[in-house]
């Protein structure tokens, strides 16, 4: 089949309520990055020096060497940074993102998360790109970080942030069955469920613009007041959100050797006072989200059209055009994702079909569809979409004078256009359907075919929507 696996629909117009609790208007979670002491260096049995999110501009990998400069910055995270932002957050819920060497090699700052009462949620083994990682090696990594991080931290991971991860490592992590969430995702602003393996794994998305990293690249910010702005007008964005109806979460990404620097550190200090001058915001670890959103968005089993095969696939909706099951063959041959598992996106997939049939095609499915109240409905010889679309109008319950007019109007109208009156009956009542067709019969055969092709696609979509939801 050929088909796209990227998901560009989402939740669409209309997210869910979170119902964050205690009716909170956004749901604020912070995220600590531990990774000093888990970067690329030579000492770790890496083949060059780090040179990711620093304060060294147009850094680059020194293969085979040590870099006393960017060790010396990455130490001052573990040093002096993390101690300053543990002080100013400490009575927070928050979620440390552990890279598990990392942690190893700093067991005073471990024991403070822990007695802070915060998550620490895994990073994977080491801080170092996966790109190019074969999946096996990848694999086994993901296998020793998770050991490790339980052998430190005396508990598994319950939540997973690789960050520099390959297209491999959501699937990867999902098939260790270990976490309740993972969050190598930046797509969303509310969790949301993902079928990787054959079950289904909680995404809760990560940040990057609301991330204290943007100091450490060109397109970032130049000082602590910029960054204090940007946070501020984030929260304030899905605050006002959240009072009109639709609350959301905010993630915001620190790291020690980078928020934990002290022109930084006063902003966050500022934008935490903000925060805490609003009702109804509430500050939760990742898993204590994760959990919420398990307990009351439990995954809900759902058609999914684009993973459906042919056969499948044209007896679900052969029958969404009247009687042309060639539409919807068609359609199982497009470029199908899962933009095309909703109403809207499915509907889209066979009405292109429909449009760039030749006329003498569209004309067999206008011919395929019965009279309004015709012979076919008197017999009961209807499909079971027709009959219940034509009971919706009370087309069903005629009277004896009613029924004539539709007959005589069916018979008037096919002799001039060729084909039967067609209109989504459930758009209108019995007496805008009699009006409709007294007005259309007169118009020309061309512009009767495009309005008939037009409520074709209508009626298409009403059954769609019935369907899918």
């Amino acid at each position: 089949m050929n088909r796209y696996p990227r998901d560009l629909i989402g939740y669409g117009p209309n997210r869910p309520d979170p119902q964050w609790p205690g009716g909170a208007k956004i749901a604020l979670q912070i995220v600590l990055n531990f990774e000093e002491g888990g970067e690329n260096n030579i000492l770790h049995g890496d083949a060059a020096s780090e040179a990711f999110l620093s304060e060294i501009t147009g850094a680059a990998p020194w293969p085979g060497q040590r870099h006393w400069n960017m060790e010396s910055i990455y130490d001052y995270g573990a040093r002096a940074g993390f101690w300053r932002l543990h002080q100013m957050l400490s009575g927070l819920p928050l979620t440390v993102y552990g890279v598990a060497t990392a942690l190893a090699r700093a067991p005073e700052q471990m024991r403070a998360m822990q007695d802070a009462g915060w998550e620490i949620a895994s990073h994977g083994l080491k801080w170092v790109e996966h790109k190019d990682m074969p999946e096996e090696v990848e694999r086994a990594q993901i296998a020793e970080a998770i050991r490790l991080h339980t052998e430190v931290t005396g508990a598994p991971p319950r939540g997973w942030y690789t960050g520099r991860c390959s297209m491999n490592t959501v699937r990867l992590v999902a098939e260790t069955g270990v976490c309740d969430y993972i969050s190598d995702v930046y797509d969303d602003d509310l969790p949301y469920w993902m079928s990787l393996g054959g079950r289904d794994q909680l995404m809760i998305p990560y940040t990057l613009d609301a991330n204290d990293m943007r100091f450490a690249i060109q397109a970032g910010h130049p000082d602590g007041a910029s960054w204090e702005r940007y946070l501020t007008d984030s929260f304030d964005c899905l605050y006002r959100e959240g009072t009109e109806g639709r609350p959301a979460m905010m993630s915001i990404g620190l790291h020690c050797r980078l928020a934990g620097r002290p022109g930084r550190a006063e902003a966050l200090r500022r934008f935490l006072a903000h925060v805490r001058g609003h009702d109804g915001v509430w500050i939760a670890t990742r898993a204590e989200i994760a959990a919420h959103w398990a307990k009351t968005h439990p995954p809900a089993q759902r058609l999914r059209p684009s993973q459906m095969p042919r056969d499948e696939f044209v007896a679900a909706f052969g029958g969404i055009f009247e009687h042309s099951a060639w539409i919807a063959e068609g359609a199982h041959a497009l470029e199908l994702g899962p933009a095309h598992d909703t109403a809207p996106g499915l509907h889209n997939a066979l009405a292109r079909i429909f449009r760039s049939a030749s006329e003498d095609q569209r004309l067999g499915v206008l011919t395929a569809h019965p009279d309004l109240a015709g012979k076919l409905a008197a017999a009961k010889r209807l499909t079971n979409e027709s009959t219940a679309e034509q009971a919706s109008a009370g087309l069903d319950a005629l009277s004896d004078a009613e029924r004539a007019e539709f007959e005589r109007l069916n018979t008037a109208y096919v002799d001039k256009h060729g084909f039967p009156f067609i209109i989504a009956v459930r758009d209108h009542d019995k007496a805008g359907i009699l009006s409709a067709f007294r007005r259309r019969i007169d118009n020309d055969r061309a512009a009767e075919f495009a309005e008939a092709c037009k409520q074709v696609e209508r009626i298409a979509e009403l059954r769609l929507m019935e369907k899918l939801g």
